[in-house]
């Protein structure tokens, strides 16, 4: 259990972690979401191992390695979708016409996905 001061000590930092994460990253619900599971794995692992020397850099590396395993969940989620959606609605090559272009439902959407990849990483 948590000592009432490192309790303390977590209430106060948890908006200043939040706020780096959101300036950095902008999606406020995913960063929230990280830095409760880094307030989490605090009140698991500091009663243990001890506060660490720098609390903050901690929870914020942390938090920020929990965005960034979402983040790649999703993205490993969206990918599976789009290649099952090819591969359900797609003709088999001999099925289509010469000259016939692939019409399937995920065409225009990884179009999409590729764009809001590339707003994503200069934003």
């Amino acid at each position: 259990m948590l000592s009432r001061a490192a309790e303390d000590q977590l209430r106060s930092l948890a908006p200043l972690v939040l706020g780096t994460l959101v300036r950095r990253y902008g999606q406020f619900e995913s960063c929230e979401d990280a830095v409760q599971e880094a307030l989490l794995a605090a009140a698991v692992q500091w009663p243990a191992q001890g506060v660490p020397s720098n609390p903050r850099g901690w929870l914020l590396a942390v938090a920020t390695r929990r965005l960034t395993d979402a983040w790649r969940s999703e993205s490993a989620r969206r990918e599976r979708e789009r290649s099952e959606c090819v591969r359900d609605t797609a003709p088999a090559a001999d099925e289509r016409a010469p000259g016939d272009a692939d019409d399937s439902c995920c065409c225009s959407s990884s179009a999409a996905i590729r764009r809001s990849r590339r707003r994503r990483r200069w934003r």
